[in-house]
């Protein structure tokens, strides 16, 4: 009776096993495994589906090692907790890849309380909601949110925690313990007559952000360099003398070592209590915080798609809401001086309305036809503008 099964499909390899991988069965084991390699033909990648792996023993460590020498491709996934601990204790997850399974949850019936360009946040109760990211997000995307969230963390922002990742059909999603608490949007549409108040603390959260230095030591990436990478990567949509337009701009934005969010529009912050919380950690990054409001006026002001559905009050709320955001940001400052930072900021705004979708390469292409309409009202017949302003950022120092 064969004691592993596999499944072979255009040279990938999954190998199965249910049950405890002992000293007494990994000899019998290897010889088995061994056999029906040799009969297949070209193996380019093999995986082990740990999901039925209810231990694993020394001798079977020395299993995985083997398996990883002859073929260097080699990986493990839907491996439980406790046979996971066994390969993160003894430091085989340094070694090779080794993916933790995930408990299946279901979103079907649940609200959506907001929704942006990697995925979408539902409520699963009145203290739990989960983020579930777009098909083809890596299992290392996730990993790096959930970093960079205890990283900002660390340095003092208000942020929320996952506590666990899990799978939604497909997809990876990530859970949050939120104790009822509401998104900035939702707390505007609900209570307008609070509009003012708000936009106070929505000020607040960017100058918290703005005001935390990033340590040379953290991991937290560079959103300067993010921005290049994600400017090159639309090439493809609106081709090299385009994007050579929305780089000039960009490269005119002086290096900063402040803590960004880089998508810090309405219903990325969550209001819990009277504290705003951040809840979605995938962009964050440091530098200058003009990138940071460049990014936020592109969603809050200058959003390309359907503006109720993503940001979740109406346009004319949401821009009210900059409007009376930004003065308090610049709360002290002259009115010469908010306007000229304000048309720093619309210029910037202007990459990043194209920039994101470098978020996924499978975004419909209607949202693509969009985005190339608006690139010929925004930046090539207001070029002068924006070339005059960009040549003002260094006068923005921290």
């Amino acid at each position: 009776m064969d004691m592993i099964q596999i499944k072979e499909e255009n040279g990938c390899m999954t190998i199965s096993f249910d049950g405890r991988l002992d000293s007494s069965l990994t000899t019998e084991i290897q010889q088995e495994l061994a056999a029906k390699l040799n009969d297949a033909s070209g193996v380019k990648e093999l995986t082990w589906d740990g999901c039925g792996m209810e231990y694993i023993s020394s001798s079977g460590l020395r299993l995985m090692l083997m398996l990883k020498k002859k073929y260097p491709s080699f990986k493990l996934v839907n491996v439980c907790p406790d046979v996971y601990n066994v390969f993160e204790m003894t430091g085989f997850t340094k070694m090779m890849t080794v993916e933790r399974g995930l408990r299946q949850m279901c979103v079907e019936g649940c609200e959506e309380i907001g929704r942006g360009g990697v995925g979408v946040v539902y409520r699963v109760s009145d203290d739990t909601i989960i983020k579930v990211f777009r098909e083809g997000t890596s299992m290392n995307d996730i990993t790096n949110e959930i970093s960079m969230a205890k990283e900002a963390f660390v340095l003092g922002m208000p942020t929320a925690i996952s506590f666990d990742m899990v799978q939604v059909g497909k997809q990876y999603g990530l859970v949050y313990e939120l104790l009822k608490a509401q998104t900035l949007s939702q707390c505007i549409k609900n209570h307008p007559e609070n509009v003012d108040e708000y936009a106070r603390q929505y000020a607040g959260l960017f100058r918290q952000l703005h005001d935390i230095e990033v340590p040379p030591s953290s991991n937290i990436p560079n959103a300067h360099e993010n921005d290049e990478r994600s400017i090159n990567h639309v090439r493809r949509y609106f081709g090299d003398e385009r994007v050579e337009m929305l780089l000039q701009i960009h490269r005119a934005i002086p290096q900063g070592n402040r803590l960004l969010h880089c998508d810090l529009q309405a219903k990325n912050a969550m209001m819990q209590g009277d504290e705003l919380m951040l809840i979605d950690m995938g962009e964050v990054g440091y530098g200058h915080p003009l990138i940071d409001l460049g990014h936020a006026y592109s969603a809050m002001v200058g959003l390309v798609g359907d503006y109720e559905k993503i940001i979740g009050i109406p346009m004319e709320l949401g821009i009210q809401v900059w409007d009376r955001m930004i003065r308090y940001y610049f709360e002290g400052e002259s009115e010469e001086t908010i306007a000229h930072r304000c048309d720093q900021i619309r210029a910037v705004s202007y990459i990043r309305n194209f920039s994101w979708l470098s978020l996924s390469d499978s975004f419909p292409e209607e949202v693509i036809a969009a985005c190339k309409a608006t690139f010929e009202e925004r930046v090539i017949k207001q070029w002068n503008f924006i070339v005059e302003t960009s040549k003002t950022f260094a006068d923005w120092t921290l």
